[in-house]
C-alpha cells in the first residue's frame, strides 16, 4: 500500500537516518535524527499516511545511536508476526488520469495500477507481501517498469501488480468454446463493446470472479440473461460510469454517492427514479436499483463514453459462488455467457461485490466481500485464536487473532458441494496469509448445517457450539466494543433454538458468555418446513389459522381461495398435528404471511422477495397507527409477543379493499412498537437499557429505523451493525467472541 516509500520520503523531509523494511506483522523502522524532526516524523506517521494505509497500531521505543549514512529501504524479512493484508480497491485519480491520457504509455492499459490502488487480496498468495507471492509473478517488468519498482521516490515504488503494456497482462475475447476471436483492427475491448451495443451476454473477468454483463436499457438482453442464468424476478446489479449517470435513473443522497465513490467500490442500493431508462426486467417488483461504479480499470474503459449502465451480475449459476478461474468460468458460464472478456493474470482468491444499503447516514450492510475483505475488526478484549464456521446461508468464516476478528470475503449458501469446497479453500487461504494457526473452532449449534460438518472434521481441537441468535447478539456487541449485558433484539428468518424449535424473533438478554431468552413471537407452525419459506401462503394460512382455526377457509381471501379443496384438509391436519409444520417464532417468516395476506404474493422466487417487496409498498405510504397486539406470559417463563390480533385487522383491511402501500406500513410501524414495548417491559425486570439488533431482518431499513427511533424515544441505547452485515454474513463474528470468551467450559 506503499507504507514503505512513504516511510521513506518522510524520513529524507525531516533529515532522519535509518531504515525501514517489511515483515509480516507490519512495517518496521529505524529512525534517528534530531529530537524536533523525530516528534514531526512519529506525528506525520498517521496523520499523513497513504491512502489504503490503516494503521491499528503505532509502537515505538528509545534505542541507543548508531552510526547511519542516510535512509534506506530493506528487503522484506521472513520472521512471524501479526500479517494484515490490504483489500482490493478501485483505480486511485492519478492512474485514473493516466489511463485517459494519450501520451502517458499507459494510455487505455487495463491492468494500470501503484502503490495507492488496484489488486491486492485477491492475486495475493502468501506473506510477505512481494510481487513473487502474488499472481503477478509470471511477468517479469520491463526496464521501465523495474526502474518505478525500485525508485523510492515514485509512486509504484514496490507496487507488487506493477505492469504495462510492453510486459503485463493482456485482455482477450473468445467465444463460448473458449476459442480467440478475430477482431481485425479492433482490440479486444472494442469488439466487446460493440458487442454489448448488439445485445449480447458477455462474461467479463474482473479483479474476484467473472461479471455476466448485458447492456442495461435493453429490455431483450436482459430478458435473456434472466433466461439463461434461470433467475426469474431477483434484481441485478447495475454498473454504470459515474455519478452522474446514476442521477439519470435513481435518486442519490451524500451518503449514497461518499459510498459509491470510495476505493471499495460495494453496490449500494438507491431508490429508482420513476420513468427511468433502465429496462424495467433490472429490478421487478422493487424500489431500488442495487448500483456500482467501475472497480478495475478495464470497467472504467467499458463503460465510459460507452453506456449510461450495464448489468453487472455475479457470474455464476443458482447457489454456486462467483467463478474466478479461467477454466472453470468457460465450463459453467458457456451456456450464459455468447462471449468472454478475460486476461492472463490469475485470481488466487475469489471475492464477490460487496452490497450496502444506507441507514441513518452510515452503511449497512447486506454482503461484505470484496474491497472490504480481510480488514480487520477491532475486539473488545485479547482471546485466544477461534476459527468460526458460521452458519448455512450467506456463509463466512472468521478467524482471530488477539484483539483483531478477521471474516471472510462472502461465500454463500451451503447447498451444494461447489459452495462447500469454497468454504474450505477459504479458511486455508486466509489462516496463510493472516499467518493464523486457530486453537478453537467455533459453529452453529444447529447439528445438520454443512458448516457444522466441516467444523467436526477438523481434527485435534475444541469445538463450542453456538446457539443461532446469541451469535447475532454477540456480533453486534463485538463490533462496537461492548461489555456487561445488553438486551438482544434478534430478528430473522430461521436459527436451531435451545429448546429444539425453529426461532426467528427473539428477545435476549446477557452477554458473550450466557444469555437468557427473555421474550420471543409467539409461535405457530411452520407448515412443510423450508418449503414455508418458498411458499409465502403457507405461513399466511398457518397465522390465519391461529386467529380463525378450523373455520379458517371461511375468509374471502385470494391467497385461501387458490389453495385446491383437496389440499385444504391435508393443509389443516399437518397443522393440526404438527406432521412436518414445526413451530417457530420467526419473523421473517411473518413478513412472508403479512405479504401472502395483502395478495402481494403466494410464492417468491428468491429468499427474502416477499419482504423486499413489502418494504418498498410500506416506504409509498406515510406512518401509521399501530395495529393491536399482546405480550403475554409463555409456558416456559418467557414473555410473548402475539401477534395474532394485527393478523386478524390486516386480514380485514386487505377484505375492506384498504391500499395494500397503508396496510404495509401499519404492519412495519406495529412491529416497531411491539418490540419496544417488549424491551421496556425487560428493562423493568433487568434494568438493562443498551439494545442490539441483528438477524436479517434489520435489513429492512423502514423497520431498523422505526425500532431504532422507539427505542431512542423511550431512553433505550440503541446499536444496529455498522462493519458486519446483521444476516448470517455476520454471525461467524459473534460465533468466534463466545467461543473464545468460553472455550475453557468444553474442555
Amino acid at each position: 500500500m506503499g507504507f514503505r516509500p512513504f516511510v521513506f520520503r518522510l524520513a529524507r523531509l525531516h533529515q532522519l537516518h535509518g531504515w525501514v523494511k517489511n515483515r509480516p506483522g507490519g512495517v518496521l523502522l529505524e529512525a534517528q535524527g534530531e529530537e524536533s524532526g523525530i516528534s514531526a516524523f512519529l506525528t506525520a506517521l498517521e496523520s499523513e499516511a497513504p491512502p489504503l494505509a490503516d494503521i491499528t497500531a503505532l509502537k515505538s521505543e528509545e534505542i541507543s545511536p548508531c552510526r547511519e549514512d542516510g535512509f534506506v529501504i530493506l528487503a522484506s524479512s521472513e520472521e512471524g508476526g501479526d500479517a494484515q493484508i490490504s483489500p482490493d480497491c478501485d483505480v486511485c485519480p492519478d492512474c485514473l488520469r493516466e489511463l485517459f491520457d494519450p501520451s502517458d504509455r499507459r494510455f487505455r492499459y487495463p491492468f494500470i495500477n501503484c502503490t495507492n490502488c488496484g489488486p491486492r487480496y485477491s492475486i495475493i498468495t502468501g506473506v510477505p507481501y512481494d510481487r513473487p507471492r502474488t499472481t503477478m509473478a509470471p511477468f517479469t517488468m520491463c526496464p521501465d517498469c523495474l526502474a518505478e519498482y525500485r525508485d523510492p521516490a515514485q509512486r509504484r515504488f514496490h507496487a507488487q501488480p506493477n505492469a504495462c503494456p510492453a510486459c503485463g497482462p493482456r485482455l482477450a475475447l473468445t467465444d463460448r468454446a473458449g476459442r480467440a476471436l478475430e477482431t481485425g483492427d479492433s482490440s479486444p475491448l472494442q469488439t466487446a463493446v460493440e458487442l454489448l451495443r448488439r445485445g449480447k451476454i458477455l462474461a467479463i473477468k474482473g479483479v474476484g470472479g467473472y461479471h455476466l454483463a448485458v447492456h442495461a436499457l435493453r429490455d431483450d438482453s436482459v430478458g435473456e440473461l434472466r433466461r439463461r442464468k434461470k433467475r426469474d424476478e431477483k434484481p441485478f446489479a447495475l454498473m454504470a460510469p459515474s455519478l452522474t449517470a446514476i442521477r439519470g435513473f435513481a435518486r442519490l443522497t451524500g451518503s449514497e454517492e461518499r459510498l459509491l465513490s470510495g476505493p471499495e467500490r460495494p453496490i449500494v442500493l438507491v431508490q429508482k427514479r420513476e420513468d427511468n431508462p433502465v429496462s424495467a426486467q433490472v429490478a421487478p417488483a422493487n424500489g431500488y436499483f442495487g448500483v456500482m461504479l467501475p472497480s478495475t480499470p478495464l470497467h472504467h474503459l467499458l463503460l465510459r463514453d460507452n453506456f449510461a449502465a450495464l448489468v453487472m451480475t455475479s457470474g455464476n449459476l443458482s447457489d454456486e459462488p462467483i467463478a474466478f478461474r479461467d477454466d472453470q468460468a468457460l465450463a459453467r458460464l458457456s451456456r450464459i455467457a455468447d462471449f468472454f472478456l478475460t486476461h492472463d493474470r490469475a485470481i488466487h482468491t475469489r471475492a464477490d461485490d460487496s452490497v450496502i444499503r444506507v441507514f441513518q447516514g452510515g452503511p449497512l450492510f447486506l454482503r461484505r466481500s470484496r474491497g472490504y475483505v480481510p480488514r480487520g475488526v477491532a475486539l473488545p478484549a485479547s482471546q485466544p485464536s477461534v476459527l468460526a464456521t458460521g452458519a448455512e446461508l450467506k456463509s463466512t468464516v472468521c478467524l482471530t487473532r488477539g484483539d483483531r476478528a478477521f471474516l471472510s470475503q462472502h461465500i454463500g449458501d451451503l447447498k451444494n458441494a461447489a459452495t462447500f469446497a469454497c468454504l474450505e479453500e477459504t479458511v486455508q487461504h486466509l489462516e496463510r496469509v493472516l499467518e493464523i494457526r486457530p486453537a478453537i473452532v467455533a459453529h452453529d449449534l444447529h447439528p445438520d448445517y454443512l458448516s457444522t460438518s466441516f467444523a467436526a472434521a477438523i481434527p485435534g481441537l475444541p469445538k463450542v457450539a453456538v446457539q443461532h441468535h446469541h451469535a447475532h447478539m454477540a456480533s453486534c456487541m463485538a463490533e462496537h466494543g461492548l461489555e456487561g449485558e445488553v438486551i438482544g433484539v434478534i430478528l430473522d428468518g430461521a436459527g436451531y433454538g435451545g429448546d429444539g424449535t425453529v426461532w426467528g424473533g427473539e428477545f435476549l438478554q446477557g452477554g458473550y458468555t450466557e444469555f437468557q431468552r427473555m421474550a420471543h413471537l409467539l409461535p405457530v407452525p411452520l407448515p412443510g418446513g423450508d418449503a414455508a419459506a418458498r411458499e409465502p401462503f403457507r405461513m399466511a394460512l398457518s397465522w390465519l389459522r391461529a386467529v380463525h382455526g378450523e373455520k379458517v377457509f371461511d375468509l374471502p381471501l385470494p391467497l385461501l381461495a387458490a389453495i385446491p379443496e383437496k389440499e385444504r384438509r391435508i393443509y389443516l391436519r399437518m397443522l393440526e398435528r404438527r406432521i412436518n409444520s414445526p413451530l417457530t417464532s420467526s419473523c421473517g417468516r411473518l413478513f412472508d404471511a403479512v405479504g401472502a395476506i395483502i395478495g402481494l404474493r403466494n410464492r417468491v422466487s428468491y429468499e427474502g422477495q416477499a419482504a423486499i417487496e413489502l418494504e418498498a409498498l410500506a416506504e409509498r405510504a406515510t406512518g401509521q397507527s399501530p395495529y393491536p397486539f399482546s405480550i403475554v406470559k409463555g409456558e416456559a417463563g418467557a414473555l410473548q409477543l402475539d401477534l395474532r390480533a394485527m393478523v386478524a385487522s390486516i386480514a380485514e383491511k386487505a377484505l375492506d379493499g384498504t391500499d395494500p402501500c397503508v396496510i404495509a406500513r401499519a404492519f412495519h410501524d406495529t412491529l416497531a412498537a411491539a418490540v419496544a414495548e417488549v424491551c421496556e417491559l425487560i428493562r423493568a425486570a433487568s434494568g438493562t437499557e443498551r439494545v442490539v439488533l441483528s438477524g436479517g431482518v434489520f435489513q429492512n431499513r423502514l423497520l431498523s429505523e422505526g425500532v431504532h427511533s422507539s427505542l431512542s424515544r423511550r431512553g433505550f441505547r440503541v446499536l444496529s451493525q455498522r462493519l458486519v452485515p446483521p444476516n448470517d454474513g455476520g454471525i461467524a463474528l459473534g460465533q468466534a467472541v463466545i467461543a473464545g470468551r468460553t472455550w475453557k467450559n468444553y474442555l
